[in-house]
């Protein structure tokens, strides 16, 4: 574009002024900067190849370089991550995070140390804070993971409960109920 007024500073900063109001300042160890005719919007290439842009309504883009990675920052805090593999972190201002892997996995991290991952097929996987855990699968079949046992309830409404100690206990809608030893050795089977 056309230059209508170049200064050249002590410092080896040079400042360039377009006929259409931007500025172009550009510092002696390659990094340059560029304002927009209004003021508002602001571009630094650094000499390392990132970028970084401030927008009128103050988000900050900063895209890094060597990482390939993009992080802008809102002015309302959310802070967004843009890595070059396709996953993308949205970090919330009140401390909650979620992560979108590049297979469209989503996992949510709360506040309260709580987390849920979301998997393509439907599955979803939610761990509390005393690392219990529950799968909701697709199918309708749900699995309590917990210290002392894993318990699985199917849609049909039986419940197959397996504890630590290796025991089985499964509870049909009928009300029958078979337990087995740790070697599937049956104990007991009421057969109604």
């Amino acid at each position: 574009e056309d230059i209508q007024r170049e200064t050249a500073y002590p410092d080896g900063k040079v400042e360039k002024v377009l006929k259409n109001g931007c500025h172009l300042i550009f510092f002696p160890n390659g990094t340059w900067k560029k304002v927009s005719s209004d003021g508002k919007t602001v571009t630094i290439t650094f000499f390392n190849g990132d970028v970084k842009q401030i927008m009128p309504d103050q988000t900050v883009i900063y895209y890094y370089a060597d990482a390939k990675t993009t992080h802008t920052t809102y002015s309302d805090g959310l802070e967004v991550l843009q890595f070059s593999n396709g996953q993308i972190e949205k970090h919330y201002p009140d401390g909650k995070k979620e992560i979108t892997f590049p297979d469209q996995t989503i996992k949510n991290l709360f506040t309260d140390g709580q987390e849920e991952s979301i998997f393509p097929d439907g599955t979803i996987v939610r761990v509390q804070r005393d690392g219990s855990k529950t799968i909701e699968f697709n199918n309708g079949q749900r699995e309590l993971h917990t210290s002392q046992f894993k318990r699985r309830e199917y849609p049909d409404g039986t419940v197959k409960t397996v504890y630590m100690n290796g025991q089985q206990e499964t509870k049909y809608v009928s009300g029958r109920i078979r337990i087995k030893d740790k070697d599937g050795n049956i104990i007991m089977d009421t057969k109604l």
